[in-house]
């Protein structure tokens, strides 16, 4: 006759169950650490980009302004040419200007970018500047609506390819306010045939004061947020924080 084997009891079982929660805890344990050590180390990274950014930016906004060609020389070998300073002459076609939504000084408004037709017939859009939301329509400055060949010094601005975030408007085309940089629309609501738009804007530095004001120069925005420090600090400070839980659970486990 077989012999039943023993059936495992509940206390059999228990240690099981422990130590199988003791794996899944250090499984979760060393993924956490993981992931906030990595994100430490990428906001480290991160921290240096934009420290050496940032003095590329300050180099180039002291460096001699440069011809647009050489700009776009720049642009064709795939360099940056984000606020690199250029020097343009061109007429103005005031009767073209877009209006793209902005605050300047504490006043909201617009930046005024305004179709510069080159030597070589084509179109540049250069920011000339800020007015107060009550002075979008030209009629009420006038006076800034300088007219023949003009010279404006100013920085090189990219073009976006695409709306920047979700949470930002759609540009309000009947109404001519922007909300986001699109040049191919800019371009295309004022008639000008596409090929001749250089692509990338200008914009124009404060050395130049209009008549009467306005627009008003110098609204290039050059106060990159750097809080990549900060965050690194925070992902550490977590990944020592739990480190030290995992460390106190332990001690007190041993000595309950």
């Amino acid at each position: 006759m077989a012999t039943k084997a023993p059936s495992q009891t509940a206390s059999d079982k228990t240690p099981a169950r422990g130590r199988g929660r003791v794996i899944a805890t250090v499984v979760v344990v060393l993924a956490a650490l993981a992931i906030l050590l990595s994100l430490g180390t990428w906001q480290v990274e991160r921290l240096h980009w934009k420290e050496r950014l940032l003095a590329d930016i300050a180099q180039r906004r002291a460096a001699a302004p440069v011809a647009l060609s050489d700009i776009e020389a720049i642009r064709k070998s795939g360099g940056d040419i984000e606020y690199r300073r250029v020097s343009v002459t061109g007429t103005f076609d005031h009767a073209r200007e877009r209006h793209f939504f902005a605050t300047f000084g504490g006043q909201t408004g617009f930046y005024v970018y305004t179709p510069m037709t080159l030597a070589d017939g084509r179109i540049l859009f250069v920011n000339r500047g800020f007015v107060p939301y009550e002075m979008k329509d030209p009629k009420t400055r006038t006076a800034g609506e300088v007219a023949d060949q003009q010279t404006v010094i100013g920085y090189a601005r990219v073009r976006l390819g695409e709306k920047p975030s979700s949470i930002v408007p759609d540009n309000d085309l009947a109404k001519n306010i922007f909300y986001w940089k699109d040049l191919d629309a800019m371009a295309s609501t004022t008639g000008i045939d596409a090929s001749k738009v250089v692509q990338f804007f200008v914009d124009a530095d404060g050395s130049i004061v209009n008549p009467g004001g306005w627009p008003k120069g110098g609204v290039t925005q050059f106060d990159l947020p750097n809080s990549h420090l900060q965050y690194a600090v925070t992902w550490y400070g977590l990944a020592v924080a739990l480190v030290a839980v995992v460390v106190g659970m332990i001690f007190r486990r041993k000595h309950a």
